[in-house]
């Protein structure tokens, strides 16, 4: 990459490189199974006291505050991203190995963003975001 940069780069100027920004999801957990890295049990399938809206299943810790409709229940649930969690959702899901996350991840439909709060604010919140450096 240097030599590809080397000469065309101004003062004060700066390169970001993002080597894995191009992976899918998927991607990722082949690679997590290729190089059997151990992960936190958080990524799998376990049994959670969650709440549903707006398409997602949401951690019941007490943070976000039930609207008059939700009521919580225990679900098996995986979450597809570790984050914040006043937006992060997660999904019903069986999957407690690499191996069957893999599988599912080939069955669905849905992003792992589509699980998250705060991209259900507007059609261009990823966007939005980019514009204020978040990335």
């Amino acid at each position: 990459l240097w030599k590809i940069f080397n000469g065309r780069k101004k003062e004060g100027e700066h390169f970001r490189v993002f080597p894995i920004s191009n992976w899918t999801e998927l991607d990722v957990w082949l690679y997590i199974q290729h190089e059997q890295l151990p992960l936190p049990s958080l990524y799998f399938a376990h049994n959670r006291k969650v709440f549903f809206r707006g398409g997602s299943w949401y951690a019941d810790e007490g943070i976000l505050k039930l609207k008059a409709n939700e009521k919580p229940e225990e679900r098996r649930v995986r979450f597809r991203t570790i984050g914040d969690i006043t937006c992060t959702g997660a999904m019903e899901s069986e999957a407690t190995t690499v191996a069957e996350i893999i599988h599912e991840l080939r069955t669905l439909r849905i992003t792992e963003r589509g699980f998250r709060i705060d991209d259900k604010r507007s059609e261009a919140a990823m966007e939005d975001r980019k514009k204020t450096g978040y990335f």
